[in-house]
């Protein structure tokens, strides 16, 4: 099998120094560059949903396009979007608990992945 050199992340690593020049005022995502996916650019948001928000109305990303799931037995919603910039597919990804007492939709039960 033939390895992917580094330079073959270039599209993806490009786009990551366009958005801290263009939204360095942002809050820091986890970032996500892969030989997996050479033209993907993932930013996630562990600590509720603001950062993802932040982001989301920058590379603006409609509302209704955001896809919406539960996991962990429902305690913990996922949402996600995906748009291009600077040539790469980014991949937006937040994670934020579940409030108490909130019923979870079997819709969104039934959209985890594995």
């Amino acid at each position: 099998m033939n390895e992917l050199a580094l330079d073959g992340l270039a599209v993806p690593l490009r786009a990551l120094r366009l958005l801290s020049v263009d939204f360095g005022h942002l809050p820091a995502p986890e970032i996500d560059v892969s030989a997996i996916y050479p033209d993907q650019l993932a930013l996630r948001f562990h600590n509720g949903l603001n950062g993802f928000e932040a982001w989301r109305a920058a590379l603006g990303i409609a509302p209704d396009a955001v896809e919406l799931r539960a996991q962990g037995a429902g305690t913990t919603w996922r949402l996600q979007a995906d748009a291009d910039y600077g040539g790469a597919h980014v991949h937006l990804v937040g994670y934020a608990a579940v409030p108490p007492g909130t019923v979870v939709h079997a819709d969104a039960l039934s959209a985890v992945a594995s």
